[in-house]
């Protein structure tokens, strides 16, 4: 079957989502795992020194200004599931405004990110990427933010990573994530709220701090 990005939104909505094994393998598959990774919104935990950098890394943080950058910044890596007809798939997805990206730029260069679907008050994160100390780390902070204020419930990170795991990030089993879901879908978020305009500072109150 020949996947278009109406696919793809109705696989989110059913609770799984795509993969290919390889760059160069063509096949895309549904995943659905068992255990699911989340990070609950408004509970990202915040070292001290990523607080530092957040606010003096000298950063520019924007959305949306170059997806298909961060979408070849998370594919450029020796393994990665992003094959063509996935890269293809959420450029379309991007297009109908059903993806985002959140990008960290240190003047003219894109130096990390993270991008992801929309769906009802979810967000399905989906990579993210980092050529500098801390970036994409960063990018989650301000996300993290900018979720909390356009009213999103859920930010699904598929799998649980040790990384996600030291950022807050925990794992529930499937039907407490189908649970959810559901709930998500039911409303409506905002990616862009209007008159949104964080700072620093701003986005650091909606985080735990750590050591």
């Amino acid at each position: 079957m020949h996947l278009t990005a109406g696919h793809l939104l109705r696989g989110y909505a059913a609770g799984i989502f795509p993969m290919a094994e390889a760059r160069d393998d063509p096949t895309i598959h549904w995943v659905d795992p068992r255990r699911r990774g989340i990070l609950p919104i408004g509970g990202l935990h915040v070292s001290r020194s990523l607080r530092r950098a957040v606010r003096h890394s000298g950063f520019i943080l924007r959305v949306d200004t170059d997806f298909e950058g961060v979408l070849r910044g998370c594919a450029d890596r020796p393994e990665t599931w992003i094959n063509g007809a996935i890269f293809t798939l959420y450029m379309d997805l991007f297009r109908m405004g059903a993806a985002h990206s959140q990008e960290v730029w240190e003047g003219d260069t894109l130096v990390g990110g993270v991008y992801g679907v929309v769906l009802g008050r979810a967000f399905f994160g989906e990579s993210m990427f980092s050529r500098r100390t801390d970036a994409s780390k960063i990018a989650l902070v301000w996300l993290m933010h900018r979720l909390r204020a356009g009213g999103f419930t859920l930010f699904d990170t598929q799998f649980l990573t040790p990384h996600l795991a030291s950022l807050g990030g925990v794992e529930i089993d499937r039907s407490a994530y189908r649970r959810m879901l559901a709930e998500a879908l039911e409303g409506k978020a905002v990616f862009a709220p209007p008159g949104y305009r964080p700072d620093a500072e701003s986005v650091l109150q909606c985080s735990t701090q750590t050591s």
